[in-house]
């Protein structure tokens, strides 16, 4: 049973995490939701498209203006104070790695830390054990956050993963993370190349078979690019095509730019699954 915010799932359900970026600077929407307003008419959009999660983020992944905590802080408590007055039983999520801005969103109304820095800041587990909130435990390679992956190499890549991402997840546990709110991420394209980000795509049943529920962040990023040879504003057919891959294998969570045709390649899944039935079947019964 995987328990997020006031919700409790069981292993069949496929949720999505929509993306909500305030940054004027996103690498995909270019900064569509740095202002307050647009970035609550996002929030209702995706809520009605059908995302079960909304994770936001102050500070892009990729290189760029400095950040510093006191600015991430300011583009992020505010809002998830909002988003929670307005949706009291959504899940929402934040994306950061610093333990001073997951303490500030906590105590807004968050109900998920989501590190996709790998554990850079030790502390951010310590918070989600305090507060009682979710925790996503992602693979970066030791990476320092909004760095590019240069000339990486591993053995096993997907041995890296496992060690790393379930190493962040136990260690959570131990510090009082309830286990039911851990999940583990395999981080595409952080501290990876290309053929890294599709060999853990390949091989994410071994994820799945460590207990842990799996998240995915998959959403238009540069290893489907450089798989199909196309840019930014055409990688969604490739995105949806490897969300199918990820979810017939068994994660659990996706995070999404795209809402409403993730949800329908998840409702698809789950209906050749067995796990959902039908929304309307009428053919060869009448």
């Amino acid at each position: 049973m995987l328990r997020l915010g006031q919700h409790s799932f069981d292993d069949g359900a496929l949720l999505i995490m929509a993306i909500v970026n305030r940054t004027p600077d996103s690498f995909y929407d270019r900064g569509a939701t740095f202002g307050f307003e647009q970035a609550l008419e996002r929030v209702a959009s995706v809520v009605a498209d059908g995302a079960e999660i909304v994770d936001i983020g102050g500070v892009k992944a990729a290189p760029g203006e400095e950040v510093d905590a006191a600015e991430e802080i300011r583009r992020t408590v505010d809002f998830v104070a909002a988003v929670r007055a307005l949706y009291p039983d959504l899940i929402i999520s934040v994306d950061t790695w610093r333990h001073e801005v997951g303490r500030a969103v906590c105590q807004a109304g968050a109900d998920v830390l989501n590190d996709a820095w790998g554990g850079h800041d030790p502390k951010l587990a310590e918070i989600a054990a305090e507060f009682d909130a979710a925790l996503v435990c992602t693979h970066a390679g030791g990476a320092t956050p909004r760095t590019r992956p240069h000339r990486v190499r591993y053995d096993d890549v997907m041995a890296d993963v496992l060690s790393r991402t379930v190493g962040l997840a136990e260690r959570a546990v131990s510090l009082g993370v309830d286990r039911s709110k851990v999940l583990i991420d395999p981080g595409h394209d952080f501290g990876k190349n290309t053929w890294h980000s599709l060999e853990v795509t390949r091989r994410l049943g071994e994820m799945i078979d460590s207990g842990w529920p799996v998240l995915v962040s998959l959403s238009n990023k540069d290893f489907i690019g450089e798989a199909l040879d196309v840019p930014l504003d055409q990688r969604l057919f490739g995105t949806l095509s490897v969300t199918a891959v990820c979810a017939w294998q068994g994660a659990r969570a996706f995070r999404a730019h795209n809402v409403a045709e993730t949800r329908q390649v998840l409702d698809m899944v789950g209906a050749v699954r067995g796990n959902t039935p039908p929304r309307r079947a009428i053919r060869g019964l009448a």
